[in-house]
């Protein structure tokens, strides 16, 4: 299967040729002529394979040229950073055309977006909020929207965000396409597909919540975050270690602590990116990352979809994701384009029970390495002992809502020995 045999356009065609793409992904080979049909589709492929150019060249094809001043499609996203890599793709698609695509998101001022959406524009990628807040402000008209894409659905629907799309719902026009793309379909996600679609094709280019095949997956288990670190730091410097690495983590503080160490013991080319970093500290350090000037990014999941790094080798899972499906968007940060890749996670005892969910998910156990020589094992602070006992309970509880906790459990073993020492000392008076 050709782009040309899926009927894409020598414009198009050309742009793809710059981009270094020539042939279509299983999941594009699979969509676009259904999307080129008029079809509603549900797309469900991993990431990593291409879905972006499975709803962009059809769209933009059917868009064709420049009309009127409101956006005529409209692809909603859950990040900011997710919107402004596919509005990339999009502007790099146009490049032929005179197509004109913009791309609208909260986190910064609405002045200069509002300046450019009533200039006119033909496809918009945007966040819910700030769509809905330049509408309100009458930015631009929706009366000629044809096409609505939501891309990482199940993400929107993890974060919270289908008050807002229904709302959405109201001022669209009834009458559009709509496509929905995914790299998971749980049950919540069907359930948006039953609202936003109508009788919608089902396209899925490999099953559910797995990983890229190319992608090599391993783990190690340290007993705590400092040791952690240690581990972290010989991996990263040992031989024939990639250039750059993608590193994620749950937390904060635990993303500052991850780049400290890697500045003062591997390399200074290293930065942050969680929900505590400016919209332009976020923004330059995902294009220094992209460009290769950045060695090191370490994120909370906030980054996990917004970056495509073809050349990425290597992502590093500091912390196991609570939700087993962020692994799967974590990892395929790697293995892009049908390159190698490589995934390494780091488990500590608090993170069992994540642990086990990931190996159902991916249907069988990570590859555990042993620790490698001179990696110094740190001992366990008390603050840091007594977080990750309240994590198992909480695991626990899950598990079984009747559990009380360990603390509960001490609590009551102490009564009992008590009472018990007390009616020895009865009988022995």
């Amino acid at each position: 299967m050709t782009f040309s045999e899926l009927k894409v356009t020598r414009q198009y065609l050309d742009a793809l040729e710059d981009m270094g793409i020539v042939e279509p992904t299983e999941i594009q080979a699979k969509a676009i002529p259904r999307i080129r049909a008029g079809q509603d589709v549900i797309g469900i492929a991993q990431t990593g394979t291409g879905k972006t150019l499975a709803f962009l060249l059809p769209v933009m094809a059917m868009l064709s040229h420049a009309q009127g001043k409101g956006p005529r499609c409209v692809i909603f996203t859950p990040a900011k950073e997710l919107a402004l890599q596919i509005a990339d793709v999009a502007q790099r698609l146009a490049v032929n055309t005179d197509l004109r695509v913009e791309v609208i998101y909260g986190g910064v001022g609405h002045r200069a977006q509002q300046e450019r959406m009533e200039a006119g524009c033909d496809l918009v990628v945007a966040t819910p909020g700030r769509f809905m807040e330049l509408y309100l402000r009458n930015a631009f008209v929706t009366k000629d929207i044809s096409h609505l894409v939501l891309d990482e659905a199940d993400r929107m629907m993890d974060l919270g965000f289908m008050p807002q799309l229904r709302k959405l719902l109201e001022i669209l026009p009834t009458k559009r396409q709509n496509l929905l793309f995914s790299a998971t379909y749980p049950t919540k996600t069907e359930e948006m597909a039953g609202e936003f679609l109508l009788w919608p094709t089902r396209v899925e280019a490999s099953p559910q919540s797995t990983p890229v095949e190319s992608i090599v997956q391993s783990a190690y288990r340290a007993p705590n975050f400092g040791t952690k670190l240690n581990l972290l730091v010989a991996l990263l410097k040992q031989e024939g270690a990639p250039e750059q690495a993608l590193l994620f983590v749950r937390e904060k503080d635990q993303a500052e602590r991850i780049g400290k160490a890697i500045h003062d013991a591997v390399s200074w080319s290293v930065r942050t990116l969680h929900a505590n970093k400016g919209q332009n500290s976020r923004i330059n350090a995902m294009d220094d990352f992209k460009s290769g000037d950045l060695r090191f990014l370490v994120a909370t999941d906030v980054a996990s979809r917004g970056i495509d790094v073809p050349q990425l080798d290597l992502v590093v899972n500091v912390t196991v994701p609570r939700d087993p499906h962020d692994y799967i968007h974590r990892i395929g940060r790697t293995g892009r384009a049908k390159r190698k890749g490589q995934a390494i996670t780091l488990v500590d005892p608090s993170e069992k029970a994540a642990l086990l969910r990931v190996e159902k998910l991916l249907g069988g156990p990570l590859d555990f390495h042993s620790m490698p020589d001179g990696v110094e094992e740190v001992a366990t602070p008390k603050w840091e002992a007594q977080a990750m006992a309240r994590s198992i309970d909480r695991e626990k509880r899950k598990a079984d809502p009747t559990f009380k906790g360990a603390f509960h459990e001490k609590k009551r073993k102490l009564f009992s020995k008590g009472k018990s020492s007390s009616r020895r000392s009865g009988k022995r008076r």
